[in-house]
C-alpha cells in the first residue's frame, strides 16, 4: 500500500484512472501470454484451478481484514450459479487461449460487453436506443472480420473465446442483481470461493504435478489475474468510464507485441480492423450507459424533496 500511495496519491484522478487501467490492460495480457506459454505442459483446466485458488490466497488478508463477517448473504443461491457460470467461462476461455494468437483472442474477448448490453435488454428490461443498437451490430461485424465466415475455416480457439466471452456476460447479469443485496467483498470472495471449487474437478481428472519452475508460472498467472481485476476495478472508481475505457485498447498492442516476442504471431489486417470495430463499439456503449446513469441521478436528486 505505501508503493501505491507513494506512486498515485501525487497524481488527479483522471490520470490515476489511466494509469490504473494500462496496469490492468498489461497485466491480463500478460497472464494470457503466460497461460498459452504453460499450456504446452500443463492441462488449460488445471491452470485455470491454480489461477483461481491461489488468486483466492492472494485475496485473502483483504476478506480477513474486515470486522464483519463477509460471507453472509441471503442469496447463496444466486452466489452458486453465478459461480458455475464464471467457472465454464474461465475454462472455455483458458482453453481457447492454448489455441488462438494472443492478438485474436484480445480482440474476440472485447465481445463481451456487447453479449452483456443484449441480454441485460432481454432479461433486465433495460431500454436500449438506436445508437446502443447501432453499437452492437457494429461490434458483430467487427467479429464477423475477424471469424471471416465462408472465407476461412473458424477455428475451435476463437470459438471458445466467443463461448467463453458469451458467460462471462451472463455472469455479469448476476452480479448486477447481487450487487442489490450484497458488497463487493462479499460477491468477490464467492465468486473466488465457486471458481475454485468448479475447475479443481476438471483439474483432478486431467492432473499433471507441476514442477517447481511450472510452480512459479502458476503463481505469477494468479498475481497477474489478481493485479489485473484489482487495478480495473479501481480505475473506475478514480475516473469516468469515457476515460479510463478506451485505455483498455491498450491490451491489443500489448497481445500483439507479446505474441510476436513469445510465440512469433504476427496480427493479419483482419483482426486489426475487426479489433477496431469492436474495441469502439463496446466503449461507445460504456460511454452511453454511463452517461444516461448520471443522467438518471440527476433526475432523481432533482425531484427528490429536500428533508
Amino acid at each position: 500500500m505505501f508503493f501505491y500511495h507513494k506512486i498515485f496519491d501525487p497524481l488527479s484522478p483522471v490520470w490515476r484512472g489511466m494509469l490504473l487501467m494500462a496496469i490492468s490492460s498489461l497485466a491480463f495480457v500478460s497472464m494470457h501470454a503466460l497461460v498459452k506459454q504453460l499450456s504446452e505442459n500443463l492441462p488449460a483446466f488445471e491452470i485455470a484451478f491454480f489461477r483461481s485458488f491461489l488468486g483466492f490466497l492472494l485475496l485473502a488478508p483483504t476478506f480477513m481484514s474486515h470486522d464483519t463477517f463477509p460471507m453472509r448473504t441471503t442469496r447463496f443461491g444466486l452466489h452458486a450459479i453465478r459461480g458455475l457460470i464464471n467457472g465454464v467461462s474461465m475454462l472455455a476461455f483458458f482453453t481457447g487461449v492454448t489455441l488462438t494468437p494472443l492478438a485474436e483472442l484480445t480482440a474476440l474477448s472485447f465481445t463481451a460487453p456487447i453479449f452483456a448490453t443484449i441480454l441485460a435488454i432481454f432479461f433486465l428490461g433495460e431500454k436500449v436506443g438506436i445508437r446502443r443498437w447501432s453499437a452492437i451490430l457494429i461490434g458483430f461485424l467487427g467479429t464477423l472480420i475477424i471469424l471471416r465466415p465462408g472465407f476461412s475455416n473458424i477455428g475451435l480457439g476463437p470459438m471458445l473465446i466467443l463461448f467463453a466471452a458469451m458467460f462471462w456476460a451472463i455472469a455479469m447479469m448476476f452480479i448486477k442483481i447481487l450487487t442489490r443485496t450484497d458488497s463487493s467483498l462479499t460477491i468477490t470472495l464467492y465468486a473466488s470461493c465457486w471458481l475454485s471449487l468448479i475447475t479443481a474437478i476438471p483439474a483432478y481428472l486431467y492432473w499433471v504435478t507441476p514442477s517447481w519452475y511450472e510452480m512459479l508460472f502458476l503463481i505469477a498467472i494468479a498475481a497477474l489475474g489478481t493485479i489485473g481485476q484489482t487495478a480495473m476495478n479501481q480505475s473506475f472508481h478514480e475516473a469516468d468510464t469515457s476515460v479510463v475505457l478506451p485505455v483498455d485498447f491498450s491490451k491489443l498492442i500489448w497481445a500483439s507485441l507479446l505474441g510476436f516476442i513469445l510465440f512469433a504471431e504476427i496480427p493479419d489486417i483482419y483482426t486489426i480492423a475487426g479489433a477496431l470495430l469492436i474495441f469502439g463499439s463496446t466503449t461507445y456503449i460504456g460511454i452511453r450507459e454511463s452517461y444516461l446513469r448520471k443522467r438518471q441521478l440527476s433526475t432523481t436528486e432533482n425531484i427528490t424533496p429536500n428533508t
